[in-house]
């Protein structure tokens, strides 16, 4: 049993390197898009089955979104966003319980050793992936507050004028305030990734000493996990949208 912490590589185009974080990744995109077409041509005023399981999503998200901001205006325009790192990061994160994970795969020969190179692996459990939905979720942030309040408000919160009494502490607050932006970024795609990754880590030695019903427990255990992460990932973004259309004081 190989544990990498970098995704392995299942093929090139033109030297570009696939692997199987992208490759999942990128069927779960594929995947959205397309229910969301089926979705969209076969919508009715009474819903039921697939519509109705969606409603019922999108609505307690809605309600949600709503008991942060208190303004329903507000909530519809955070909710796409919102809304849309949940459910991509959710369905990210249950990857990880797909049957194969860690033992399907290419069999490659590094050095003396053969190698698995599984094609089933958590996009969360890339850096590169949290690290760009957070990337995302951060810089959604500035441009929201920059059309909520304008940009001569919204640089208020970093920049103080020399003519302000406390200019030193106001410049001193200001620059917390950047390096807090900063670290956004760094918690948020260190904070998924740590937590899916080590729960990939854990079915894959709990699937290897015991292959049958002793895994279960851990399987209903990164369920939970993946949920709870993708629940904190898109109401902490929803937080900072809020703080981030609020003047400063």
């Amino acid at each position: 049993m190989n544990i990498s912490i970098a995704a392995e590589p299942i093929f090139h185009i033109f030297g570009f390197p696939v692997t199987n974080t992208v490759l999942v990744t990128l069927c779960i995109s594929l995947l959205i898009i397309v229910a969301s077409y089926i979705l969209k041509s076969r919508i009715r005023l009474v819903p039921k089955g697939f519509q109705n399981t969606v409603e019922l999503v999108l609505e307690a998200l809605l309600d949600l979104i709503d008991s942060v901001t208190q303004d329903r205006k507000q909530s519809k325009k955070f909710f796409p966003i919102v809304a849309t790192i949940f459910i991509f990061v959710i369905l990210t994160n249950w990857v990880e319980l797909v049957p194969g994970l860690g033992t399907i795969g290419l069999h490659e020969v590094h050095g003396e050793e053969m190698e698995l190179v599984p094609f089933i692996r958590s996009g969360s459990a890339d850096l590169n992936l949290t690290l760009a939905i957070a990337i995302v979720s951060v810089f959604s942030a500035q441009i929201l507050g920059i059309a909520a309040i304008g940009a001569t408000k919204y640089a208020k919160k970093f920049f103080v004028s020399p003519f302000h009494k406390p200019y030193v502490v106001g410049t001193f607050v200001g620059l917390l305030e950047i390096v807090s932006e900063v670290a956004k970024v760094i918690s948020f795609s260190f904070r998924l990734f740590g937590n899916i990754f080590a729960g990939e880590v854990l079915l894959m030695v709990m699937l290897f000493l015991a292959p049958y019903f002793i895994p279960l427990p851990f399987l209903f255990l990164e369920l939970f996990v993946g949920f709870v992460q993708a629940l904190v990932f898109s109401m902490l973004t929803l937080v900072f949208f809020k703080m981030a259309t609020t003047e400063a004081h």
